[in-house]
């Protein structure tokens, strides 16, 4: 781009302009990095039950199976062994950065035990301490004696015994 004046000589471009790029440039440049900066922030998850803030302390020992749903809600499942309990399952996990796998933060399941007559017996809350990440369909038998990998028998076959 070339600006000529009235002379017919190219005329300079005017430093503010030049400025203005330099400054366009530098907030383009901070704007870039700000969104990379943002794509890499910490997020986390929420899943299951949510724990309404003091539910726990407005369910006392027998109250009524009613009474619990009206304060928790509908239960994450329900087991009825002896008498009925009520299972309110949550996990939190956390992501540090936006492309690394999820790690558990805190684990919760709150387990309403009902008596015969439906009313509350008692109430546990056990969290990610009080058991052990255990794969229920894990699609493998254990095998008693040792592994052996396919080159064992290739080496019983040569060797002299």
């Amino acid at each position: 781009m070339t600006i000529s004046s009235q002379s017919g000589v190219p005329a300079r471009p005017h430093r503010s302009s030049r400025a203005g790029r330099r400054s366009l440039r530098a907030a383009l440049a901070i704007a870039v990095s700000g969104l990379a900066l943002a794509a890499c922030t910490s997020e986390q998850f929420q899943k299951g039950y949510i724990l309404p803030i003091g539910a726990l302390e407005q369910i006392p020992i027998g109250a009524s199976q009613d009474q619990v749903l009206i304060v928790m809600g509908t239960p994450s499942t329900v087991a009825t062994l002896s008498g009925e309990v009520f299972y309110y399952i949550s996990q939190r996990a956390e992501r540090p950065v936006a492309f690394m796998p999820q790690k558990v933060t805190d684990q919760r399941v709150i387990a309403i035990y009902f008596d015969k007559d439906r009313k509350v017996q008692r109430l546990a809350n056990y969290g990610l301490q009080d058991g052990k990440i255990f794969d229920f369909i894990s699609r493998t038998t254990p095998t008693s004696g040792q592994e052996m990998s396919y080159l064992t028998p290739l080496f019983k076959l040569i060797s002299f015994r």
